[in-house]
């Protein structure tokens, strides 16, 4: 048995709908949203300026009420304090990704191990107000950090005390919330399987045309062991996930995601020819032209089926995410797919499949169940770990669909041995998660040339056996190495030209 070093807490947030208020309480809900609404956009213009950079929360109420006091709105002083505080750490965490996106330009700026006490030093300023004082770090803070503005007028959010929760019956629940009059509270039931506690946020969801209270709830602890499972895991449109023990999760995904993608794209062509019969009719027959605007060219049940769509899809990464962790606590290394594709030159039908390939929910989703079984989600680099043999650490193969033959012709299934590649590359020292796809491509040119020469082979050979890609024969880190071999490199240009 692993040795316990620890426990954690496994939080989710529940929301659950409003079934009965009077029409009174509803008009002076939206009243108080609407008002609050002014605190949120002004809380952010005022602290979203570098001059306002790692401000406490707790210290943010002052800043804002030097200028706007509740009074002047007509509000409780608590409502707007849990408003501004509640900016403050929005702003807070839109910081700390501005330093993330920041950290990944640094270390493209100044790549290599020759400038990494630059890196470490430009990232240590980072964490303190001192990037300001520095030209460099202060240009790309603000060349990465938009000033926040906020349209939101549709919350409110309330602390423990600015309500009382009382049951009604087994699954409803009578909430009084803080109004605009001291002493008169606002009574609104809610249909929910447990008692609501805790900070609490009051959402008018405008989708679905309806009042909902999100809150979190907390299902217990789970114990953390000391030396957790390593495993790595490969992001995929057919399977969700594949991790390197060659198991798969979620492998209805892709055939889900096309549906979607199909039914979309062929609901739009329709939809483009009636616009056209629409606008053609509208001085020929209004009449005609209007009703076709009225029964056939609304969204309400498009985004109806949108969102069947969108939650179909999300039960699948759940349900693959759940799968994956099996209530163990593991070390998982995934790829870092925050970027977007660049220079990647697709079909139509390819671009529009992958648009609805939901990686961000993945990556919430591995997050989710991470914290719900004390595991650590560690993201790597991702350049070429589907083109990387995971038997031989080289670029000697080629992949085809779902299929990596190796150079050797000994066929690994392609998801498999990326997920493999993903974790060793976790614990590889050489290639870290910020570098670039360049500098990756060279470390493996490299290893590729060391593993050839122990064959008696050189880079040139693999290209003209086909155990190489001759795209890789092309680039200045190849050249590099053509150079440090022996032989005329003239000659060794006219056997490269050759083959690609």
């Amino acid at each position: 048995m692993p040795r316990k070093v620890g426990a954690t807490k496994k939080i989710s947030t529940q929301v659950v709908p409003v079934v009965g208020m009077t029409k009174s309480v509803e008009f002076e809900l939206l009243q108080v949203m609407k008002k609050l609404g002014i605190v949120r956009s002004e809380s952010y213009n005022k602290l979203g300026s570098i001059n306002h950079w790692g401000l406490d929360w707790k210290k943010a109420i002052p800043e804002v009420k030097s200028f706007r006091t509740p009074d002047t709105l007509g509000l409780p002083a608590k409502l707007m304090d849990w408003t501004v505080n509640d900016v403050a750490k929005a702003i807070t965490a839109s910081q700390a990704a501005c330093i993330d996106a920041v950290v990944r330009k640094i270390y493209k700026r100044f790549p290599g191990k020759d400038n990494q006490k630059t890196r470490k030093e430009l990232c240590k300023q980072l964490k303190t107000l001192a990037f300001l004082e520095n030209p460099l770090l202060h240009r790309l803070v603000r060349k990465e950090f938009k000033r926040g503005h906020s349209w939101v007028k549709n919350q409110i959010v309330y602390q423990q005390i600015g309500y009382k929760c009382r049951r009604l019956s087994r699954n409803t629940y009578q909430l009084e919330l803080a109004g605009l009059r001291r002493g008169k509270r606002n009574r609104i039931i809610v249909r929910s399987n447990r008692k609501i506690s805790g900070q609490i946020r009051l959402i008018y969801n405008q989708t679905l045309q309806r009042f909902e209270i999100h809150f979190l709830v907390d299902y217990g602890t789970v114990e953390v062991p000391a030396n957790r499972h390593p495993i790595g895991i490969d992001k995929g449109y057919t399977e969700a996930l594949y991790d390197s023990n060659g198991q798969a999760h979620g492998k209805n995904l892709g055939k889900a995601a096309t549906k979607k993608s199909n039914r979309i794209c062929a609901k739009n062509r329709n939809r483009g020819k009636l616009w056209a019969i629409h606008r053609k009719l509208e001085k020929l027959a209004p009449a005609k032209s209007a009703r076709i605007l009225k029964n056939n060219l609304t969204r309400k049940t498009e985004n109806k089926r949108y969102r069947q769509n969108q939650a179909e899809l999300t039960a699948i990464i759940g349900a693959a995410s759940k799968s994956l962790f099996n209530g163990e606590s593991l070390l998982v290394f995934a790829e870092d797919l925050t970027q977007p594709i660049k220079n990647k030159r697709q079909s139509k039908a390819m671009s529009r499949k992958l648009n609805s390939w939901m990686k961000g929910k993945m990556r919430d989703s591995l997050q989710k169940w991470a914290d719900w079984t004390g595991s650590v989600v560690t993201e790597v680099q991702p350049s070429y770990t589907s083109q990387v043999d995971s038997v031989t650490g080289t670029l000697l193969g080629e992949r085809n669909g779902d299929n990596f033959t190796r150079f050797n012709g000994v066929v690994l299934q392609a998801d498999y041995n990326a997920a493999k590649n993903i974790l060793n590359r976790g614990t590889d020292k050489e290639i870290t998660r910020y570098m670039s796809k360049t500098e990756v491509q060279a470390v493996l040119l490299r290893r590729t040339a060391r593993f050839l020469e122990g064959m008696g082979l050189s880079l040139l050979d693999a290209v003209e056996l086909g155990w190489i890609n001759c795209k890789h024969s092309k680039t200045k880190a190849f050249k590099e190495l053509l150079v440090e071999m022996p032989g005329s490199p003239r000659k060794m240009s006219g056997r490269l030209n050759s083959n690609c």
